[in-house]
């Protein structure tokens, strides 16, 4: 399994930025995705999760009601919707997949993408 995460850039706060990860080598539709960060010097941390039906999403308190989360399963790639961008969102985004239950620590995933950095102005 293979993921390969874009959309990152430098914005200005209130901005919005989409994320993409796309995954490839296995059945995409039976994977639970998350999205994780990681700031320069801390440690990383959830951001956002999707289970593999679409039906069921959880955020983090610090991304509740401005980042979305979504999949294509035509695509076989997720997206990370961030809107109303702050300086404290600046960080590496990773995406992730499990088969096996879902969650919002780093070790409750399988898979890794690379990572994209995501670089807030204020």
């Amino acid at each position: 399994v293979q993921l390969q995460a874009s959309g990152g850039g430098l914005v200005q706060a209130g901005d919005s930025l989409r994320l993409s990860c796309a995954v490839s080598g296995r059945t995409f539709s039976s994977y639970n995705m998350g999205w994780f960060r990681q700031a320069p010097g801390k440690e990383r941390e959830f951001v956002a999760a999707l289970s593999w039906s679409g039906g069921s999403t959880y955020y983090a308190d610090s991304v509740k009601g401005r980042f979305t989360i979504s999949k294509d399963n035509a695509k076989s790639t997720v997206y990370l919707q961030m809107n109303g961008l702050k300086p404290d969102d600046t960080a590496v985004y990773y995406c992730a997949a499990t088969e096996t239950g879902w969650g919002t620590r780093p070790i409750d995933y399988d898979y890794w993408g690379q990572g994209t950095l995501v670089t807030v102005s204020s």
